[in-house]
């Protein structure tokens, strides 16, 4: 670990890793509610286009891809909110319409061939320059700046947009500053995941935060944690393993997020193993029913035939009577 914190690539490595693993959960929490899982992948082969078009004229490739991830982001929000075409319709023309322009265009290029995008398509987190850094941390600066103003106005939007202009939030302004906070996160990203892979930070540890979360609040936190945990995690076991960052961030991603179902699907049978229902009868019981109540911790028991019946989502748990100390001494049936 020391050897490898001393160096100075793979100190820029983690640095840029931590700042996508933050990033990355905090949009993609917007699009897996407006299930636009796949928005990703369309602004990054456009993103792609974007850097053949730095390589051939000699620019910055970042900023190239910005710019035309950018303008595909609006594109594709007037085309969704026109009805002119389905949104998935004019995700798949970008989709397929910048991984040809991105080849063609690289092509041109004395300087390029289509091996030379690589490293944008899957990743290369130790290529990061520090003036890369710089940029990736104003535009980390201006995404979460963003992010909390508009988050609750962007939570409104992506859960209802008929209840949110029927409030008078701005929907169309909101939908392309979301658009916009996507296609900026997809261009910080591919150098450490890769443009097509972009969409798998996004979205994964938000799958996974949806099953340990209990709420918007305590989900962005699992979110943000896991999708940190993978960047950094997997920028560490790639220099250990020497495998790719990309794929291994993403692979601990799915890991985590498997790890969520699966724990909590154990937990769930486990509680429901220890839920003991009563055996079903035709009596309600209730104030006045004919049967002692007992106080039994935040609720009412009922003594029914010497058992104790807890009403519970339209059934009657069964308590042991043994162990509820406020009822007493109780014969065999089931009296005082």
């Amino acid at each position: 670990m020391a050897e490898m914190l001393a160096l100075d690539f793979m100190q820029r490595a983690l640095v840029a890793a931590l700042l996508v693993g933050a990033l990355a959960p905090l949009v993609g929490v917007f699009l897996v509610q407006r299930r636009l899982a796949l928005i990703g992948d369309g602004m990054g082969h456009v993103a792609l286009a974007g850097v053949a078009v730095g390589v051939l004229t000699g620019s910055s490739p970042v900023w190239a891809a910005l710019v035309a991830a950018l303008v595909a982001a609006v594109v594709v929000e007037l085309i969704r909110t026109s009805g002119h075409s389905q949104g998935d319709v004019a995700l798949a023309i970008i989709f397929y319409g910048g991984i040809a322009a991105s080849v063609v265009i690289i092509s041109a290029s004395p300087k390029g061939t289509p091996g030379t995008l690589t490293a944008y398509l899957f990743g290369a987190i130790t290529t990061v320059t520090q003036s890369d850094l710089w940029i990736f941390g104003a535009l980390t600066a201006l995404i979460l700046v963003t992010f909390a103003l508009l988050r609750w106005r962007l939570f409104a939007v992506a859960s209802d947009e008929e209840y949110a202009r029927s409030a008078g939030l701005p929907v169309l302004p909101l939908n392309l500053a979301l658009a916009a906070l996507t296609a900026v996160t997809v261009v910080v990203s591919m150098r450490v995941v890769g443009l097509l892979l972009i969409s798998a930070l996004m979205i994964v540890p938000n799958a996974a935060a949806q099953v340990l979360g209990r709420s918007f609040r305590s989900a962005l936190f699992w979110a943000v944690g896991i999708g940190v945990l993978s960047a950094v995690g997997g920028v560490v076991v790639s220099y250990a393993a020497n495998t790719p960052s990309g794929g291994t961030i993403v692979l601990l991603a799915i890991a985590a997020y498997l790890v969520a179902a699966v724990g909590s699907a154990l937990v769930g049978r486990a509680r429901r193993a220890a839920h003991l229902e009563a055996e079903k009868h035709g009596h309600e019981h209730g104030p006045g029913c004919g049967h002692e109540a007992v106080p039994h911790d935040d609720h009412v028991d009922y003594l029914h035939d010497g058992h104790l019946h807890a009403p519970h989502l339209g059934h009657y748990d069964e308590h042991d009577p043994s162990h509820v100390h406020a009822v007493g001494d109780l014969d065999a049936g089931g009296r005082r």
